[in-house]
């Protein structure tokens, strides 16, 4: 993909992501690194500030002798997510209208 996937657009797709279900944090990035071109280790730091924001919260599962840390969607982060949402259908408008040569109203 020729456009960075970072900061506030990398927010919006872990949110959007955890808003259909709790999900633990491997299967998280491998759904992330099947669309983007990034490495796991970009994502663990989003997980740790989204759940610091209050965005995010976390607990443990047990699995095979282990622990699995899943995460949950907040009041607070689906508050954040309907932002992005909203703010991405203008920027999305913005831009198909740009490629399609019509005019910004």
């Amino acid at each position: 993909m020729a456009f960075p996937v970072q900061g506030t657009w990398l927010d919006f797709c872990v949110l959007s992501i955890i808003k259909n279900g709790d999900t633990y944090g491997y299967e998280l990035t491998q759904k992330l690194m099947s669309l983007f071109n990034l490495s796991e280790s970009t994502f663990y730091p989003v997980l740790r500030r989204l759940s610091k924001d209050g965005e995010l919260t976390t607990y443990d599962r047990a699995f095979d002798g282990r622990n699995r840390r899943y995460y949950s969607i907040t009041p607070r982060g689906l508050e954040a997510l309907n932002r992005y949402e909203y703010e991405w259908a203008i920027f999305k408008n913005k831009i198909d209208t740009m490629i399609g040569g019509g005019e910004n109203d």
